[in-house]
């Protein structure tokens, strides 16, 4: 039997959210599943979607790191006659098949501000004469809510809705009550699975990356402190003012703002856009300086490089901190606040963090294969 799923995934900023959807759509497709990606942004230049059927949804991201507002591309706000035109065509997408299988990437424990359209998709699941398997994937830490009956709302639309929940994390490294106060409510759905990413990616040029101090920030949306502090922190440093250092400009950045950081360069420092080899610069770097993103992370641990981590924590942001603070336990890396970031802060700790060994500790991986595994085991479990 040839099974078919359907992926709902809704990034705001970062990527984050698309790459792990996106491999576990091609984890899924692998293992002969038809799969339909029905994505609420546009998606990163550098994602490979080959083998998902990628239906574009009613565009929409967050305009900053408030997230209290939601606006189109353009910019322009979306009102109640938007938010019934996308949940229309999240509901077209979702009745073109059969679909045996519903994911949703993150919700409901995040993207509240889209339950008039993900409410309506469950209700649209459970409504049909042999509903689909529904699951949720999240990743390995969640933003912590101020109100705490919001997150009870979560423990109890999971627990409502919900077959399977998928967390993707090492469980030795972080767990999902770390974060969430209701796990506990949730326990008999959950299942750990690993950190999604890690996959091969192109090995960069011979030399390329070769001892440098590779910094990253993503899409860099919110990157701006990190990378004015990184243009002239370099002569700064006492342990690594003698090595080339990489700074990868993020895709959501826009080219006048891109091409004004080439200008500022000074001797040493090369300025670029992010590139699909960013893992195997890290493995032949000194030191890798980045905000504390889910892929960012996985990718640093990986490679096993020291590295310090600036978190973004911006207005009710806690998910990077406490990520970056969990590897900062480990030995692995060095956390400085975004906050007021200056070059001689991130200097002083670009050199705390080279005093740091290198890792070769192995952390749990293939996350998107075992989220696949579990979900067919599921299913069948479901027709057995």
């Amino acid at each position: 039997m040839t099974h078919s799923a359907f992926i709902h995934v809704q990034h705001l900023l970062g990527t984050g959210h698309a790459v792990r959807a996106a491999a576990i759509g091609k984890a899924l497709t692998a293992r002969g599943v038809d799969v339909t990606l029905a994505t609420g942004n546009l998606l990163p230049p550098t994602l490979d979607t080959t083998g998902l059927k990628v239906v574009q949804l009613p565009p929409v991201k967050s305009p900053d790191a408030v997230f209290n507002r939601l606006v189109t591309p353009d910019g322009d706000p979306i009102d109640i006659a938007w938010e019934e035109m996308r949940t229309a065509a999240t509901l077209d997408a979702f009745a073109a098949k059969p679909h045996d299988l519903l994911l949703t990437e993150t919700y409901p424990f995040g993207r509240r501000q889209f339950e008039f359209e993900l409410s309506a998709l469950l209700d649209a699941a459970r409504r049909r004469d042999r509903p689909p398997l529904i699951a949720t994937s999240i990743r390995d830490i969640l933003v912590r809510k101020q109100e705490l009956w919001k997150e009870e709302w979560m423990a109890d639309q999971a627990v409502k809705f919900y077959d399977r929940i998928l967390c993707h994390s090492d469980p030795d490294f972080v767990q999902l009550s770390d974060s969430f106060p209701f796990a506990d409510k949730v326990e008999h759905l959950l299942r750990y699975t690993g950190f999604v990413g890690g996959g091969k990616r192109p090995v960069p040029p011979d030399g390329v990356g070769e001892d440098e101090v590779i910094i990253s920030c993503g899409g860099g949306a919110v990157a701006e402190g990190l990378l004015m502090a990184a243009l002239e922190a370099r002569p700064l440093s006492r342990r690594a003012e003698d090595t080339h250092w990489r700074i990868l400009v993020g895709h959501d950045i826009s080219e006048d703002a891109f091409q004004t950081y080439r200008k500022s360069a000074g001797d040493g420092l090369i300025v670029e856009r992010a590139r699909r080899d960013f893992p195997g610069l890290l493995e032949r770097a000194r030191l890798s300086v980045s905000q504390a993103g889910y892929n960012t992370v996985l990718d640093v641990l990986i490679a096993g490089v020291p590295a310090v981590f600036v978190p973004f924590a911006q207005v009710k942001e806690t998910e990077q901190t406490q990520r970056a603070n969990a590897l900062a336990s480990h030995g692995r890396a060095v956390v400085t606040p975004e906050q007021n970031l200056t070059p001689e802060r991130l200097a002083a700790a670009i050199d705390d963090a080279l005093a740091l060994p290198r890792s070769s500790h192995q952390v749990l991986l293939g996350g998107a294969e075992k989220s696949a595994d579990i979900l067919l085991e599921d299913l069948k479990a479901r027709a057995a």
